[in-house]
């Protein structure tokens, strides 16, 4: 195997392909994930009457339950890191940097956020930050082999990267070494999930699920014929 960059060239007998969000090198996984962006804020320090009135004495994670999500992070210097609902989806699967800057997400990520802690009125922002996330149709991590078991692959981690990219990195190691161990019996090793389709029907499909998921989530969790038909599929996260 040669890894050929700009700057020199890696001869090895085996590799791991940990490309993220930015386009597979294996044409077999082309349409296996997009890209989706993720909006983040972030507040200056609270104190520590800010801190009571909330009742957040520690550093807990927070996320609400909903389709589209939030969730919150307390820091080491005491502020709040609030991200979550808006998953941006463009047109082609394009990744752009004018993509992370968003102000209508951001805009709605502030007003979710005095919506859910309304103690805090008049905190300010300090930071605001976005980035593409790999989205698979099984809402989480799949791998693989490929070229006679010489390449590894992992994708898809749709967000839930910081927990189980250690897993997949092990479970990678485990392929190419051609253990059989737990990790490469599980059913998510062993199985791909569906591909997307190519535009424009990905872009019109995805819109259509995010629109849905809205709708579900203001009407009480009642899922509409979309969301009904891919649980059933065993797409996103309720499947």
């Amino acid at each position: 195997m040669q890894v050929v960059t700009d700057r020199g060239r890696v001869d090895a007998t085996r590799a791991v392909l940990a490309t993220n969000v930015f386009p597979a090198l294996l044409k077999r996984n082309r349409l296996m994930t997009v890209p989706v962006y993720d909006y983040v804020l972030m507040t200056e320090p609270l104190t520590d009457e800010q801190r009571a009135s909330i009742g957040w004495a520690n550093r807990q994670g927070i996320g609400d339950m909903a389709n589209q999500f939030h969730y919150s992070r307390m820091t080491r210097d005491g502020r709040i890191l609030y991200g979550g609902y808006d998953a941006i989806y463009h047109f082609g699967g394009r990744i752009r940097d004018e993509y992370e800057d968003r102000p209508e997400s951001f805009r709605k990520l502030a007003s979710h956020f005095f919506t859910t802690y309304p103690q805090l009125e008049g905190l300010r922002f300090t930071h605001q930050w976005a980035g593409a996330i790999d989205t698979s149709t099984q809402f989480t991590a799949f791998t693989g082999l490929a070229r006679d078991g010489r390449v590894a692959y992992a994708s898809g981690f749709t967000g839930l990267g910081v927990a189980s990219t250690r897993f997949m990195a092990e479970t990678m190691l485990d392929l190419l070494a051609g253990r059989d161990t737990e990790r490469t019996r599980l059913k998510m090793v062993k199985t791909r999930p569906l591909p997307f389709p190519p535009e424009p029907a990905a872009s019109l499909g995805i819109n259509a699920t995010r629109w849905s998921l809205d709708r579900a989530d203001h009407n009480g969790g009642r899922r509409n014929v979309l969301l009904k038909t891919l649980d059933a599929l065993g797409l996103g996260f309720d499947s």
